[in-house]
């Protein structure tokens, strides 16, 4: 045991997960006397609020991605291992790895959240965007299809290539919405000059009775008034019931015969096997106390969108999934853990709300500050605001001046460079060819 990772007198302190939650947990242990020792699949952190940019061709995937061991190059007492933790022994305080085994003093799981799809068989028909393959697999989906329409004989199937479909009215359908609108406007008339753009439609389905959920209803209006003189078409309180991977059925006379479907419509926690069911609630969130320590452990700690943390007294509900919760937990998580090996007392986590943004396309966005000031913003001044904290928060001065570049380039030339096929994308359940076969037989 330990064998993979160098031994050490110092209290070891293993991160899993390399998000913005591990990452400023990382950073408040700077040159602390621990060993810290992060491991992550990836060997990269992502930044997922410009994930929707990669997935409509407006950025490359190492505009968002930055490597880990670059990242804490100068933090000495920083450990990285590249593996996929498999389990959590939390009686002999032991990771199992894909690697090897590792034991610790302090473990904390920061694992993120995956998609959710509240029960639905739809694994391999929608698609995700919470990792950057998913995000290339989408863009490879949606170039293969307009591809196949410039060949495509049968009016059913081309339109169904054309027909984009995105489930969820929070910030990322929503900016998915519009990046969508803008490629149909602006990029894709010049690259594929054969076909009539008018085909093309984008729809938005939310279940709630509004979009950004979780901002003001200025800003709800605002976007949904954007996206409509955009050509979204936007639906309401509408609950999608069933897709197969052609057909999306929804709880109202109202279906789509769809070859892309992008799911956006709410994520779960990504829990680590060996922490007990009752540990978990609902949304598979690890339950936590104030200090993030997982209940009934005591050196085992959640944070970011896994954990669930009720004893906020703003938020009785649990914290909003978002980055800004993550950072700060991560920050908050590391100051307590430096005092447990002091044996000082812990400082409870309470989440400061900066405010709220999502953009729904150029010059176009909407921000939200809290109360008591509860400023709103929209158009223009919103969007520059958008994209102002976006860089600001993009990990290594490289990416931020190639993010901005391709920002401004975009802005002057209405185009976007990076549409190109990588890699094929193949649904993994049944050939594509196949499932456009089937929507050709199920309308005729």
């Amino acid at each position: 045991m330990d064998t993979i990772i160098p031994g050490t007198n110092l209290p070891r302190i293993i991160i899993i997960g390399g998000g913005f939650a591990g990452i400023n947990l990382v950073k408040a242990l700077k040159n602390k006397p621990v060993q810290v020792v992060l491991f992550d699949k990836n060997n990269y952190q992502t930044f997922q609020p410009l994930l929707y940019q990669v997935a409509t061709g407006g950025l490359e995937p190492d505009s968002i991605a930055f490597p880990l061991r670059k990242l804490f190059a100068e933090q000495e007492n920083f450990i990285f291992r590249n593996t996929e933790v498999l389990k959590i022994d939390t009686e002999k305080s032991v990771v199992e790895t894909t690697i090897g085994e590792v034991s610790y003093d302090y473990l904390v799981v920061a694992t993120g959240s995956v998609t959710n799809f509240f029960g639905l068989d739809l694994e391999g028909k929608a698609m995700g965007m919470k990792n950057v393959p998913e995000a290339l697999d989408l863009r490879s989906l949606i170039l293969q299809n307009f591809e196949r329409a410039t060949y495509e004989l049968d009016p059913h199937l081309k339109s169904a290539l054309m027909k984009f479909v995105i489930v969820g009215g929070g910030p990322t359908g929503v900016e998915t919405a519009g990046a969508l609108s803008e490629l149909k406007r602006f990029v894709l008339p010049n690259d594929y000059p054969e076909l009539d753009m008018r085909q093309m439609e984008v729809h938005l389905i939310e279940a709630g009775s509004k979009l950004l959920n979780g901002m003001s209803e200025k800003s709800s209006a605002d976007a949904l008034a954007a996206l409509e003189k955009m050509g979204v078409h936007v639906w309401l309180n509408t609950i999608v019931k069933n897709y197969d991977g052609q057909h999306l059925e929804t709880n109202k006379s109202l279906d789509f015969e769809s070859a892309t479907v992008i799911w956006s419509a709410g994520v779960k926690g990504n829990s680590v096997e060996g922490l007990p069911r009752e540990m978990h609630n609902r949304g598979n969130r690890i339950v936590v106390d104030a200090f993030n320590r997982v209940k009934g452990l005591e050196n085992v700690f959640a944070m970011g969108d896994v954990a669930f943390m009720t004893e906020d007294k703003n938020y009785p509900e649990g914290h909003p999934q978002v980055a800004a919760v993550a950072m700060q937990q991560g920050t908050n998580l590391g100051y307590n853990l430096i005092n447990l090996t002091k044996g000082a007392p812990l400082r409870a986590f309470e989440y400061f709300d900066k405010g709220s943004m999502a953009t729904v396309g150029r010059n176009k966005a909407v921000v939200d500050f809290p109360k008591p000031a509860g400023f709103h913003f929209k158009g223009f001044i919103a969007w520059l605001m958008w994209m102002g904290l976006h860089l600001v928060y993009l990990a290594g001065g490289r990416n931020r001046l190639i993010t901005f570049s391709n920002w401004v380039w975009s802005y002057f030339t209405y185009d976007r460079g990076a549409r190109v096929i990588i890699r094929a994308f193949q649904r993994k359940k049944g050939a594509k060819q196949e499932l456009l076969e089937t929507i050709g037989s199920r309308i005729n």
